[in-house]
């Protein structure tokens, strides 16, 4: 029926937590056809192994949870393929492209139902449903729209802005280390002081405005945080290293992707030095690790119709 091609995201970009993400041109790729019986879920490249190939798989779930919240009939054979290029539980919002690909696929269902053209998904609905789902927007924000977006849930919806930025690269690490969503947020204090709380909302903006600018003296300064990087990164051996060590090697500035356990470096040059460094440290902290050099695009989600 449908093909769906979602960008990797790094979500938080220091201290923008749960509010500002990046669309990074790394692809996970989805694919939906209404065949056979029952639901089989076909995954190749990163988690291939791991993922599930049934109903359970979460681009299903969530496909099939929100035909029945929309009491549209649920087909009764779906194949999914998916082509996974994005690594898993990395910080880069791998789950995020899945939880979107599962919407996207329940609104082309009920188009194709209505008799419309299935790729013409309101992409403002689904916005709204995915951070619904999620609990915040900064990784399927940027996945959607691409480029790199401001977003805060809002009583009427969901508001957004796409923030233009001079083009950069990042290099992200990712250390093979299991550390679940439900552990980084359980590790986040309950409250903030006032301090805090203006430390963040004051970076947050200038971060913004150095990526709009290129201002690298800037984004230097700014790429800080008291919300959330100080009690994970002490969780993820290694990580506190990794960003002093990737400074060294010429990086800007240095966060954790998301909740990590990826550590992302923004740069302009010395980009395999300064993922060589990272990759050492993890290495030297019992753990495999690989980089990436990923530039920032502009590109959000291509939806299209696959041949008949």
């Amino acid at each position: 029926m449908i093909r769906v091609r979602i960008p990797a995201t790094t979500a938080n970009l220091g201290p923008g937590f749960d509010c500002m993400g990046l669309a990074l041109d790394l692809w996970n790729t989805f694919e939906l056809h209404l065949e056979g019986e029952g639901v089989v879920v076909e995954s190749h490249g990163e988690g291939a192994s791991k993922l599930p190939n049934d109903q359970t798989n979460l681009t299903a779930a969530v496909m099939i949870e929100e035909l029945k919240a929309q009491r549209i009939p649920v087909p009764k054979g779906i194949r999914i393929v998916c082509h996974n290029t994005i690594p898993c539980a990395s910080g880069l919002g791998s789950s995020s492209t899945a939880t979107l690909a599962g919407l996207l696929f329940a609104q082309a269902v009920a188009l194709d139902a209505q008799g419309k053209d299935p790729a013409g998904i309101d992409r403002e609905a689904v916005l709204a449903r995915a951070v619904a789902i999620e609990g915040h927007g900064d990784n399927v924000a940027p996945a959607l729209l691409g480029g790199m977006v401001i977003v805060v849930p809002d009583a009427t919806g969901v508001l957004t802005q796409r923030i233009p930025h001079v083009p950069v690269k990042t290099v992200v690490c990712v250390p093979e280390f299991l550390y679940l969503t439900s552990e980084a947020r359980a590790a986040l204090p309950d409250s903030y002081s006032k301090a805090d709380a203006i430390f963040n909302i004051g970076r947050a903006m200038l971060v913004a405005e150095a990526l709009r600018l290129g201002d690298d003296n800037l984004l230097a300064k700014a790429m800080n945080d008291r919300i959330h990087e100080p009690y994970r990164l002490r969780a993820i051996p290694g990580a506190m290293h990794a960003k002093s060590v990737a400074l060294g090697a010429g990086a800007i500035s240095v966060s954790l992707s998301g909740a990590g356990p990826g550590v992302i470096a923004f740069a302009r040059e010395s980009y395999d030095r300064i993922g060589r460094s990272m990759k050492q440290v993890f290495n030297d902290s019992g753990l495999e690790a690989r980089y990436w050099i990923l530039d920032a695009t502009d590109q959000g989600t291509h939806i299209g119709r696959l041949p008949k």
